[in-house]
């Protein structure tokens, strides 16, 4: 099987027909409206998975109700991710309720550039987060011993959709930035007309500057 490049940043999802543990979709049409995120697993019936698994579930009210949807993906077959969600339940207590992709023939693995040299057949612990528009805006790319955090995810995409929303950058740690707090950043003047506009625009408290290149406002 042809070996395929990751996706990048800015590109449309591939189209994908899947089968899943909710039946056959097919991507991104399933998602069409919503934000969604993709993210592979190295393997059901493992540990880190597993706390992984329980992890998102425990925040999937939280992306839905920012119109997000999750959707899981490893190289098994779908009586394996059936069973496996089982076992999370019976012994777990927690009831997986967003849809798991079986990719055995590694097929949308391979479309998706989830399958590592190094790593022998098993997907890496990957993340695309995908807009309404079925653009891809973000990826993570993880080691297959360092289990995800679920709450960057989220904030992720939280900071995106207001990204996208008001045309605004995201500071580091947002909402809690050492510098700006809770505020966004607004994209850096590019010409001495707008810098001028800029320092309008503080003068009647529309905006703060610490300089002409370095602005914040609520968002």
């Amino acid at each position: 099987m042809e070996e395929k490049k990751m996706p990048l940043i800015g590109e449309k999802f591939p189209e994908l027909e899947v089968q899943t543990t909710h039946g056959k979709k097919t991507l991104p049409e399933e998602f069409k409206g919503k934000w969604f995120i993709l993210f592979s697993h190295p393997a059901d019936f493992t540990p880190v998975c597993t706390t992984e698994f329980v992890a998102f579930q425990t925040k999937y009210e939280d992306f839905k109700k920012i119109n997000c949807e999750l959707i899981g993906l490893s190289i098994d077959q779908v009586f394996s991710h059936i069973k496996w969600v089982e076992w999370i339940k019976e012994n777990l207590d927690y009831s997986i309720e967003f849809p798991i992709i079986a990719d055995d023939t590694g097929r949308v693995a391979n479309t998706l550039g989830l399958i590592h040299p190094a790593m022998g057949t098993n997907t890496v612990r990957a993340v695309f987060i995908v807009d309404p528009n079925s653009v891809i805006r973000a990826m993570l790319y993880y080691p297959q011993e360092l289990g995800r955090n679920m709450s960057e995810i989220l904030r992720m995409v939280k900071g995106l959709q207001l990204s996208t929303e008001k045309d605004v950058a995201i500071p580091a740690n947002w909402p809690n930035n050492e510098i700006v707090k809770d505020d966004v950043i607004v994209g850096p003047a590019s010409s001495f007309e707008e810098i001028k506009q800029r320092e309008e625009a503080q003068a009647r408290g529309e905006i703060k500057c610490f300089d002409w290149w370095l602005c914040h406002k609520k968002a």
